[in-house]
């Protein structure tokens, strides 16, 4: 099926997914021109999201990679099953093979241990990729990326280069804890995904909490748009803003107020000294969020 920018907002509305033009044209832009799409913003502004919800679109799977400190080709494209090849080499040799004879079969795909990279570019269709947090991850791997991102293909020694049948949706996120390279910028469109202001929040609000009473979705709304105004360590996430609506609602409260702040504000804020430096801020929070 053709993917067209109104289809790309259609199913950006259908998943409850509230975003903005900017947004729905870069993601439309990804598909039509094939190109990864690289999303930075703060942790919790829905980058991770995204990726779930182009997946839900083209109505198919979506293959994450969940970058860390450390990770390799290993864990992030192939192993070798050691033990079924150790068994196959044993077989072998009772068989009288030549070494070469059972380098062939030892070294094939009904050997290799596919991880996310080689399953996205071996899908029997078109995935979504999610490479997710790329900023964690060290230089080293970024750079190996660089050819599954430019020709959407890998390559293993034992195998020679694989290309990919369907070329995978890829969309890498990045909180930029560090500055990725010049290469794989180059290589991605470019989305930067910062929080939405009060009024889309509170749709976001509506969407997921619509038991919530009306004038408490915009108060939440403003509130946390208020604490995301102060220099904390960790802002709050639209996932913790959503948690905290619904614990809101279990509680019974219909109205914001410096009470139900401090009762609940640990779902929100989770520092201590975040906690703190808010304390000192709620009743004019409060204030400011009731005057909308």
């Amino acid at each position: 099926m053709e993917v067209t920018r109104e289809r790309v907002a259609e199913g950006l509305e259908r998943a409850r997914y509230v975003t903005t033009e900017r947004v729905e044209t870069v993601l439309f832009l990804a598909l039509t021109l094939e190109k990864p799409l690289l999303i930075e913003g703060p942790a919790g502004a829905g980058k991770t999201e995204i990726g779930k919800v182009m997946a839900e679109i083209l109505g198919t799977d979506l293959i994450r990679l969940q970058c860390y400190e450390g990770l390799d080709e290993a864990k992030a494209l192939y192993e070798w099953n050691y033990q079924k090849q150790l068994l196959r080499i044993q077989a072998d040799r009772q068989s009288e093979l030549t070494w070469d004879e059972v380098e062939q079969h030892v070294f094939s795909q009904a050997y290799l241990l596919e991880r996310p990279l080689l399953r996205a570019i071996t899908a029997p269709r078109r995935v979504v990729l999610l490479i997710d947090e790329i900023d964690k991850a060290d230089e080293e791997f970024e750079a190996f990326l660089l050819e599954l991102l430019s020709e959407f293909q890998v390559t293993i020694p034992e195998l020679g280069t694989i290309q990919a049948q369907h070329k995978p949706v890829v969309i890498l996120t990045s909180n930029r804890t560090r500055e990725l390279s010049e290469p794989l910028k180059r290589r991605c469109l470019y989305l930067w995904l910062d929080f939405l202001g009060p009024e889309k929040e509170r749709q976001i609000i509506g969407l997921k909490v619509p038991e919530l009473e009306p004038r408490l979705q915009e108060q939440v709304a403003r509130f946390v748009h208020g604490l995301r105004k102060l220099d904390l360590r960790k802002a709050p996430s639209i996932a913790e803003t959503l948690d905290w609506a619904r614990a809101l609602r279990a509680l019974g409260v219909r109205e914001l107020d410096a009470a139900a702040v401090r009762q609940t504000l640990n779902l929100v804020l989770k520092h201590e000294e975040d906690l703190q430096k808010a304390e000192a801020k709620i009743g004019s929070l409060v204030s400011a969020a009731g005057r909308g």
